[in-house]
């Protein structure tokens, strides 16, 4: 049983391996080559407690995750990713499930820039400078010839040491803003993205702000969590989830469908939109939430294990 920690995985895989990788588990997503029961949370409010397994035919997945959005001196985020043998069921590695669930969520941002943004993207917007932004960060540099990056938070205490780690992961052509308004933040942006677990909209409901952008929700996971505004709707007639369970799961999709502000006919899963052919001109003005799913860290994790062997990465437990 091999034990990866945040560094063996590093050294294992690189981002864009993980964004191929998230690319792979939507062509499973489309093809139903899996078994995946929608997640289980157990809700202590506001902390909440996530069970995710998945079966495909190559790994058996299961990651156990907490979320407590008001820590201050710990993250938000603590997990671990088992994997086990499809062929025997033993345990073939245990792997830090924290930085997976980062890694492989800024992977998920990377692979929709990556497929729904415009090719010559130069300037995004990070909602949120928590571990997730900073991974979204990393991802959209990979995939695009990023020059600035305009951060806010509502705390803008938390942006400098954001700033300053985030700037160590970057090309120093790349610029980064420290942003003390959402509006100016957004303002130049050509991808809007929102990390934060808000109950109430983090972006402006300001139509003429959000008009022609991407926008990628990855931050609220459950019914009450909500990100966008209302005005966003009005401006994007494309909506693209990460798996069917989004559309019950947040409430960026729950809310909207509810006051009719969307049709269920403009939903559109992303393993669909990849599957059919879209003409790249109609690639502005669209909406991309993402809940996430354990199919995506069955297949990262069977990656990072196979990497990790080939590299010789790791350490070898005993049980």
């Amino acid at each position: 049983m091999l034990f990866l920690n945040k560094q063996d995985i590093l050294k294992a895989v690189t981002m864009k391996d993980t964004i191929d990788a998230i690319d792979t588990a939507y062509k499973l997503y489309e093809s139903q080559k899996f078994q995946m029961p929608t997640r289980m949370q157990v809700t202590d409010d506001p902390n909440t407690l996530i069970l995710m397994p998945c079966i495909t035919e190559d790994a058996i997945g299961t990651k156990l995750v907490t979320s407590f959005p008001n820590n201050t001196k710990h993250p938000t985020l603590h997990g671990l990713v088992i994997l086990n043998s499809s062929e025997t069921g033993e345990i073939k590695a245990i792997m830090d499930g924290s930085f997976i669930t980062g890694f492989r969520t800024g992977a998920i941002g990377g692979s929709a820039i990556r497929h729904l943004s415009q090719a010559d993207a130069k300037k995004i917007a990070i909602i949120g400078t928590g571990v997730q932004g900073f991974y979204q960060a990393i991802a959209a540099c990979s995939q695009r010839p990023i020059t600035d990056i305009y951060l806010f938070n509502r705390t803008y205490d938390k942006i400098p040491l954001f700033k300053e780690n985030l700037e160590k992961q970057l090309d120093k052509s790349i610029r980064l803003h420290a942003m003390k308004t959402i509006e100016s933040a957004i303002q130049d942006a050509e991808i809007i993205i929102t990390a934060t677990t808000s109950i109430t909209p983090v972006l402006p409901n300001n139509p003429d702000l959000l008009d022609n952008k991407l926008i990628i929700g990855i931050g609220s996971f459950q019914p009450e969590m909500r990100e966008f505004p209302e005005a966003l709707y009005l401006k994007s007639n494309r909506i693209i989830v990460d798996s069917e369970d989004a559309v019950k799961e947040s409430g960026d999709i729950r809310i909207p469908l509810e006051n009719k502000w969307i049709e269920k006919s403009s939903i559109q899963t992303m393993s669909s939109y990849l599957t059919n052919k879209h003409n790249s001109t109609h690639k502005k003005g669209i909406i991309f939430k993402s809940t996430g799913m354990a199919l995506f860290d069955v297949v990262t994790a069977n990656l990072i294990y196979q990497k990790a062997i080939e590299k010789g990465v790791g350490n070898q437990l005993s049980y």
